[in-house]
């Protein structure tokens, strides 16, 4: 389960959507951060800021997003949380640099970083809902999905042992206007495992926070 990743760049989200990225957000997300995604309106497509950590409608407040970053894809329809943002096809495209998960071949958790092995940036399968706050501000937030990553000859090394290994769907660029498009049967079809041998990992701990030295 994807729960830290470097968001896309500015200039990836100018080249490959004709968008602007206007806003601010951190070289790193986490449940709850802004982070930029790619999602369809009346008007076109659109890079919007939203939370990472979808906020049902039915939310009283934005607390719920730092435990619905990510949506199993064989439940997301019948979810509470997410099965309004996929029976109203809000489908949106996350862009990324990388993303992080645990490995507990050392015989504990250590951060490792996968990422195209050309160094490319990507676009993961997500969906999209907007809030309305008790102040009348509407927040955008996302859920990216996930699929079954059982055998998968990269995404099968991380989470703890004994767990289900589990994998965020990357689309294919031929394959973007047809996610944001929101047709159910073929965002199926398209809710695949990606080619382990275009991706690589690598070790990349978190930085431990310095202390201030006493006084």
């Amino acid at each position: 389960m994807c729960t830290n990743y470097r968001p896309g760049s500015r200039d990836f989200i100018r080249e490959r959507f004709a968008l602007e990225a206007d806003f601010d957000y951190a070289d790193e997300t986490y449940p709850a951060y802004t982070a930029p995604i790619v999602l369809r309106t009346p008007q076109g497509n659109a890079c919007r800021p939203a939370c990472f950590g979808l906020i049902p409608h039915w939310a009283r407040d934005t607390k719920i997003a730092r435990s619905t970053y990510n949506a199993r894809s064989e439940t997301v329809a019948e979810k509470p949380s997410f099965r309004h943002a996929w029976r109203e096809r809000q489908f949106c495209l996350v862009p990324m640099r990388s993303f992080y998960e645990p490995s507990y071949e050392s015989g504990r958790a250590v951060r490792w970083r996968i990422e195209s092995a050309s160094g490319a940036e990507f676009c993961v399968a997500g969906i999209w809902e907007a809030w309305r706050a008790p102040t009348a501000q509407t927040v955008l937030s996302f859920s990216m999905l996930t699929i079954n990553a059982d055998g998968h000859a990269l995404m099968q090394r991380f989470h703890a042992p004994g767990d289900e290994k589990r994998s965020i769907v990357v689309v294919e660029p031929r394959d973007y206007e047809e996610w944001l498009a929101g047709d159910p049967l073929r965002a199926r079809e398209l809710l695949r495992r990606f080619d382990a041998a275009a991706f690589r990992a690598s070790a990349d701990p978190r930085p431990r926070a310095v202390r201030a030295p006493r006084s």
